[in-house]
């Protein structure tokens, strides 16, 4: 399986161009689509802004803002940004395509990062007793307790959104894509 992760971790993002090509050959939009596709983007894109604002990638273990309620906000943000544009393609086979994508790609870099994660910061188990993977709690995971033989890394980790930490992991990416898909169906409706 570790090999498999790290075949899927190389090929998600030119699989997510390849898929962004299918999409749009089987998207069969109309307005009514696209408004609830944009119901369930919004949300996505809301979630991986504000994860992004508050994740110090391999410095610090990221436990607030959406972090304290699921271990994985950025994927469970892509999630739903794809099911939106699922409900917006009104395409089963671009669902089923979604769902098998997910499945087979994001699931095993998941757990492989959680495994990086594990090794990184000696706090992550106790974290992931507290936190779900990925569907998240509806309220705030409880503060783990206070070990003073243990030194911790949360302290290092931003408590409120940072708008930097944002633009450093060029988040506002999503936000594009996502106008640009959109723009994009809405000139296949009108005029193909």
């Amino acid at each position: 399986m570790a090999k498999w992760s790290q075949i899927a971790r190389r090929i998600r993002v030119p699989l997510g161009f390849l898929f962004a090509v299918l999409y749009f050959w089987l998207a069969r939009p109309s307005w009514r689509s696209l408004m609830l596709g944009a119901m369930v983007v919004a949300p996505g894109l809301l979630i991986r802004a504000l994860a992004s604002g508050h994740v110090r990638k391999n410095e610090a273990l990221a436990t607030s803002g959406p972090y304290a309620y699921t271990r994985n906000p950025l994927y469970l943000g892509s999630l739903l940004i794809g099911l939106g544009f699922v409900a917006a393609a009104r395409s089963w086979w671009v669902g089923a395509a979604l769902v098998a994508m997910f499945v087979a790609i994001y699931l095993p870099v998941i757990r492989d990062e959680e495994a990086f994660l594990r090794q990184r910061f000696p706090e992550f188990d106790e974290y992931a007793r507290r936190v779900p993977r990925m569907f998240p709690r509806l309220r705030r995971a409880p503060s783990a307790p206070n070990s003073p033989s243990a030194p911790s890394a949360l302290s290092e980790v931003p408590a409120r959104f940072s708008f930097e930490l944002y633009l450093k992991h060029r988040e506002y990416n999503a936000l594009l894509g996502a106008v640009a898909m959109t723009a994009a169906l809405i000139v296949k409706m009108k005029f193909l």
